[in-house]
Parts: structure tokens; C-alpha cells; sequence
């Protein structure tokens, strides 16, 4: 939707969304919003807490970037979710994933990781995606507050792969 055409709550709500964290990186040529941010003008009573609860889970949750993408990733892989897929491989490729890594995560095969705290967060989120639930052993294997924030960040990113999916994202 070009900002033009906006109603003033959905302008206001895309303000927020360009001139906060994300920044400009989600605009169009045209301007408008791409990815999960255009369907969130849709309702901006539902997209602003939605789009604000991504900017707490991106830039100020505890979990380090590369868990954070890793987590993404292994969401978007069981999701099929393309734009998910681009835009965090992308940034993962950055912190040092090499492409390797990321075909095994993409599709789902086995991946050793040296980092004893990444090796969790992708074994608790395949777990996560696949089962919907934690036996005890992948429970204990982060702290309470971590698992908080990545069973949120699974859920966060399901509902955006499933919405850009129905918007034909």
C-alpha cells in the first residue's frame, strides 16, 4: 500500500515501523512496506503491538543475533517461508554462517554447531517446530528466561510465515 493511500492510523503505524530499528530496509521502490509490514496496515490496532513485539524479540531480547537467526531460520524453514528465508539468511550470512550452514538449516538436516549455546537454541527450535512441545531433555538445556524468548520468537515468526503465505508475500 503506497504511503499516499494510507488512512491516518495505518500512516501512523507505518511512520513507526520506517522510522524505527528496521529503518528504511523495508521499503519498496515506491515506498510502501514490504514483507509481514504492508498486511500489518491492514489493522493497525492488531499490526503495532504485532510489529512491536518483532522489535522486542530482534533488538532487545537476551539471546544473541546469531541464536536469534539461527532460531528464524529453522522457523522459516518448516514454514516454507521464502521472504523469511531471503532476508534472514542474509543477515545470518553476515554474523558468519557459512552456506553450508545454511542449506542444513534450510533444509533441515543435521548441522553440528561449535557454540554449546547455538547447538541448543537449533535443537530446541527443530523441537519447537516440529513437536510443539519439549521433552525434559531439550527443556533443561537452556535457561528458563531463554526459553521465554525463543518459544516467543517461534511464535512471533510462525504467525508472520503464515500471514506472508495468505498475502502472497
Amino acid at each position: 500500500m503506497p504511503p499516499a493511500q494510507l488512512d491516518p492510523d495505518a500512516r501512523a503505524l507505518y511512520d513507526r515501523i520506517n522510522t524505527g530499528p528496521r529503518g528504511a530496509s523495508m521499503l519498496d521502490d515506491q515506498g510502501a512496506l514490504i514483507g509481514p509490514f504492508n498486511a500489518m496496515l491492514l489493522s493497525p490496532a492488531l499490526g503495532d503491538p504485532l510489529q512491536e513485539l518483532g522489535a522486542a524479540i530482534r533488538y532487545r531480547s537476551s539471546l544473541t543475533d546469531r541464536c536469534r537467526e539461527l532460531a528464524i531460520l529453522v522457523v522459516a524453514a518448516h514454514w516454507s517461508s521464502a521472504f523469511e528465508q531471503q532476508v534472514h539468511e542474509k543477515i545470518a550470512a553476515d554474523l558468519g554462517f557459512s552456506s553450508d550452514q545454511l542449506a542444513a538449516i534450510r533444509t533441515g538436516e543435521s548441522l553440528s554447531l561449535e557454540d554449546p549455546e547455538e547447538a541448543a537454541v537449533l535443537r530446541v527450535t527443530r523441537a519447537l517446530v516440529t513437536k510443539g512441545d519439549l521433552d525434559d531433555e531439550e527443556y533443561a538445556l537452556l535457561p528458563e528466561p531463554t526459553l521465554f524468548e525463543l518459544t516467543t520468537l517461534t511464535g512471533y515468526y510462525a504467525t508472520l510465515a503464515l500471514q506472508l503465505r495468505v498475502f502472497r508475500v
